[in-house]
């Protein structure tokens, strides 16, 4: 019987570019940049790594297509590059990639890189959803937008657990304020100024009820990680980050054709986090994970994700987030770097931008964001939508 990743794989190196709107910088400089912060982390020489996978969203008009642009970009010594992409999640599934292989015995060291260039796309806006899944099953909603599918979420959250509209808002104003306060913490972080409540509510509306500030921004950056074997780990640094899980869940699509899910929450997110769980051997979340890095695209998501990942109870997220529960010197701090919300979102590489920041927290290099003492780290992925995504929960550890 198969049993899991955990303590297999220890990640030795890590690398993570300034996010932002970076248009002095190509993909291919992002690339570079993390992966040499990555090997001098890791101590080890390009000739080291036997295989590398290579996360990437957009193709023609970012990197090019394949494992090509990385093996170039480079100058991989003719070394297998596998490209992975999985939406938001495509960061996550390029280091998933890299876990297993390792995992396997296939090879005894990998690099997982994500990179993105949104800018240079003009990817923005109110992108829409029409043709996510291909011509057969495609999918024609008018005005079906991100901000529009999510602010369908956030109403009916509030309409479920009996919250007005004040609220509601200023629950949600709450996440923006703590992640915005991280943010400004962080050299790296793509938006690094706090705002207050006042200013998020009264922000202009992108979809009712989610305005400006309830909303991640568009990035440039890229991050990559070395990884290796457990066993081999202690050779290469005295403070390794071990693997204690990585899962995937991705939608079949019944959310949209069955009425046993009201729209309130992430039916994916709540499947990978339980099996997350049982994988890292966690029984009580809320007690056993130090902190962690959501995918906040809006500040609904992270409210329904504390929910869905097991650490508020249904319908009482707006207790701990009042309580600061979340906040950096609170019990389970997230987004301690800021999260999409203020790092920023390069859809590529946003999944290893969260693990970047669990594994400098765990050896206490986070600066004036460390937390004390932790010992646990989770992060997790969306891509898609509330009805439809694709989300990964990984968690590492001591």
């Amino acid at each position: 019987m198969a049993d899991g990743i955990k303590n297999k794989v220890a990640i030795i190196g890590m690398g993570c570019t300034q996010f932002g709107e970076l248009w002095d910088k190509s993909a291919e400089d992002l690339i570079v940049d993390a992966f040499k912060e990555a090997i001098e982390d890791a101590g080890i020489e390009k000739k080291d790594i036997q295989a590398a996978w290579f996360g990437a969203h957009f193709e023609e008009v970012n990197v090019g297509k394949g494992g090509l642009p990385l093996a170039l970009t480079l100058k991989l010594p003719f070394i297998p590059v596998t490209r992975t992409e999985n939406f938001c999640a495509t960061g996550s599934e390029a280091l998933r990639g890299a876990c297993y292989a390792v995992a396997s015995g296939a090879y005894d060291i990998a690099l997982a890189l994500g990179v993105e260039k949104l800018k240079d796309t003009g990817y923005g806006g109110l992108p829409e959803f029409a043709g996510v899944v291909g011509t057969k099953n495609r999918l024609i909603f008018p005005n079906f937008t991100a901000p529009g599918v999510f602010a369908m979420m956030a109403t009916k959250y509030f309409a479920r657990y009996g919250l007005s509209s004040e609220e509601g808002k200023r629950t949600l104003a709450r996440i923006s304020v703590k992640s915005h306060h991280n943010g400004a913490l962080n050299p790296k972080a793509h938006l690094r100024r706090e705002v207050t409540i006042e200013q998020v509510m009264n922000a202009p509306i992108i979809a009712w009820p989610l305005g400006l500030f309830d909303c991640c921004g568009v990035s440039d950056g890229a991050d990559a990680a070395i990884v290796t074997r457990a066993d081999m780990a202690n050779k290469f640094r005295p403070d390794p980050v071990y693997i204690k899980a990585l899962q995937v869940a991705v939608s079949p699509g019944e959310e949209l054709m069955y009425t046993n899910w009201d729209g309130s929450h992430v039916e994916t997110t709540y499947r990978a986090g339980a099996r997350a769980y049982a994988e890292a051997g966690i029984k009580n979340p809320r007690e056993e994970i130090s902190m962690m890095e959501t995918h906040d695209c809006f500040s609904i998501t992270e409210l329904t994700e504390y929910e869905d990942l097991q650490i508020s109870p249904r319908g009482r997220a707006k207790e701990d987030v009042e309580a600061g529960f979340f906040n950096l010197d609170g019990k389970i701090p997230n987004q301690p770097d800021g999260g999409l919300k203020c790092f920023g979102h390069p859809i590529g590489a946003s999944g290893l931008r969260m693990m970047y920041e669990m594994y400098k927290q765990l050896q206490g290099k986070a600066g004036q964001r460390q937390i004390k003492n932790p010992e646990s780290g989770l992060t997790h992925n969306m891509g898609g939508f509330p009805a439809m995504s694709v989300v990964s929960v990984f968690i590492v550890g001591l």
